[in-house]
């Protein structure tokens, strides 16, 4: 079959990455998916199982940081579209060992722009850059973020997503490398790596281990489905302005406690446990160094120019996110053993 288009996702193993490839490999039969992924602890090729013999799907084990590995994924597979989400994603890591946080988001991006470059002289071509609503800083009670917010980032982590971000606006102001940008705010969902709050508590109440939150727990953030996000970029990819940045939000703000503690009476009832036995396991730590204090996105530019909209109350797709850990738990307890790094060797060697 000829393909009409050839579309590298980097990071296409990841939680976010693994949803936006099954979407364009299941929506869109005529493009060829290139899933380029390094498999870094939370990149996992069993997120994909129920795609992986499909005739438009591939997988190549590659890193954004080799020139080498883009020019042979560039050059084999003619790339003509990208979707940008490899990245080192968690903030804690990021202050524990920035270096890394700034080689994959900052130096693997400008590699990746310039790959595009050299390769795309001319033709229909889309470089969709996926960042973060953290680049943007922290909000006070009142506000919003929007696409023209100065951005003020507090960690390592937002400040390497930042960077990335100038980057690629550099690359379509100097060059004319044809870019969108997307910046979203926080994701959940299922295949969602154990690190993050949402899996990481659920995971915790399985185990009845203790539910560690920040400081008081009063850091706010908005939450997204992983699915909505996925179609926000399946419609930025295809129908927004070249040039543009994109904010998606879940349009719904909870407090990291209030949060915590709705999972546990979820998980209560879930679990067959006595109603508050989850509670008693909430264990408050030191604060994170530099934590923000509330993000919320002003998605209304995406909403009335392209059309997108959430399609799930929070209440559901929490709900349905526990549901789908309850029933994964040998998912769980292989990514968190690292026993996947054997289904790569014995599927893709």
């Amino acid at each position: 079959m000829e393909f009409t288009k050839n579309i590298l996702i980097t990071g296409g193993a990841g939680f976010i990455g693994s949803h936006v490839v099954r979407l364009f490999v299941n929506k869109y039969p005529n493009y060829r998916i290139i899933n380029f992924d390094k498999l870094t602890y939370a990149g996992n090729l069993s997120n994909l199982v129920d795609i992986e013999t499909k005739s438009n799907y591939c997988f190549v084990k590659g890193d954004i940081c080799s020139i080498q590995d883009l020019s042979d994924v560039f050059t084999t597979y003619q790339i003509s579209d990208v979707i940008h989400l490899a990245a080192e994603s968690h903030v804690d890591r990021s202050i524990e060992g920035p270096m890394e946080f700034v080689m994959t988001n900052v130096v693997g991006t400008v590699h990746l722009l310039q790959k595009a470059k050299e390769n795309w002289s001319d033709g229909n071509h889309v470089f969709h850059h996926v960042s973060t609503d953290e680049v943007y800083g922290s909000l006070g009670e009142e506000g919003l973020f929007q696409e023209t917010t100065p951005y003020d980032p507090r960690s390592p982590y937002s400040a390497s997503k930042a960077s990335s971000d100038h980057f690629v606006r550099a690359y379509f102001h100097t060059y004319g490398l044809p870019v969108k940008m997307s910046n979203c705010s926080n994701n959940y969902g299922s295949h969602h790596f154990p690190e993050k709050l949402i899996p990481l508590i659920i995971h915790n109440i399985v185990n009845k281990i203790p539910l560690p939150v920040y400081g008081k727990g009063e850091n706010i953030r908005d939450w997204l489905w992983v699915e909505d996000h996925a179609n926000a970029i399946d419609v930025i990819f295809h129908q927004g302005r070249l040039g543009e940045s994109y904010n998606v939000g879940g349009l719904n703000e909870w407090k990291n406690i209030d949060l915590v503690k709705y999972l546990c009476k979820i998980l209560d009832k879930k679990l067959n446990r006595e109603e508050g036995e989850n509670e008693k396991l909430i264990t408050f730590v030191k604060d994170r160094a530099g934590h923000d204090a509330r993000y919320a996105i002003d998605a209304t530019k995406l909403e009335t120019e392209l059309g997108w909209k959430p399609s799930i109350q929070f209440e559901e797709g929490l709900e349905k996110t526990v549901d789908w850990y309850l029933q994964n738990q040998d998912w769980v307890e292989k990514v968190t053993s690292g026993s996947y790094k054997e289904y790569y060797e014995r599927m893709y060697k």
